[in-house]
């Protein structure tokens, strides 16, 4: 039985222009604050003798380690990525960037914004372009049935109300 894998989709290469400064500011800290810290750290705990009992030289590695991780993983990322700053010339379809609100048939209204896989995360109301939400809204116009696949059932909403900024 084989182990392969095939590797995961490429994820879209989009960010908006506060998304692209948040990782900036992670990369920043990671780099210039917190790898030097654990640096120090690890040299200190490794002047202290065997290193092969040291739990502090060990879990100082493992935390460099993850840190050198994500600095590589941010770099890449930050590399190919395309700040969104400007509204599409469609301002009446929900396009990347877009504040969007959608109706429920229950007549419950909620707001929410389009943004990449890299900035989802970072407010309750932020909705990846590659989420099922996200891939349902995108290119659609106000007043458009959207249906999403969840795991409770097809769920229909109307788009109300689209805004850019």
């Amino acid at each position: 039985m084989a182990r392969y894998r095939p590797p995961r989709p490429q994820s879209a290469k989009y960010i908006t222009p506060e998304g692209a400064a948040t990782l900036r500011r992670e990369l920043d800290e990671l780099w210039r604050v917190k790898r030097p810290a654990v640096t120090r750290t690890v040299s200190e705990a490794a002047a202290q003798g065997d290193r092969s009992e040291n739990a502090e030289y060990i879990y100082g590695k493992r935390q460099l380690a993850e840190i050198d991780r994500r600095v590589r993983f941010l770099r890449k990322r930050l590399t190919g990525m395309r700040v969104v700053d400007q509204p599409p010339d469609d301002t009446g379809k929900a396009y990347f960037g877009a504040w969007f609100v959608l109706r429920g048939d229950a007549g419950d209204e909620r707001e929410y914004r389009l943004v990449g896989p890299d900035e989802f995360d970072s407010a309750p109301e932020y909705v990846s372009i590659e989420s099922p939400l996200g891939r349902a809204v995108l290119g659609k116009a106000i007043g458009a049935a959207v249906t999403v696949s969840t795991p409770e059932g097809e769920q229909r909403y109307e788009l109300v109300r689209v805004r850019y900024r």
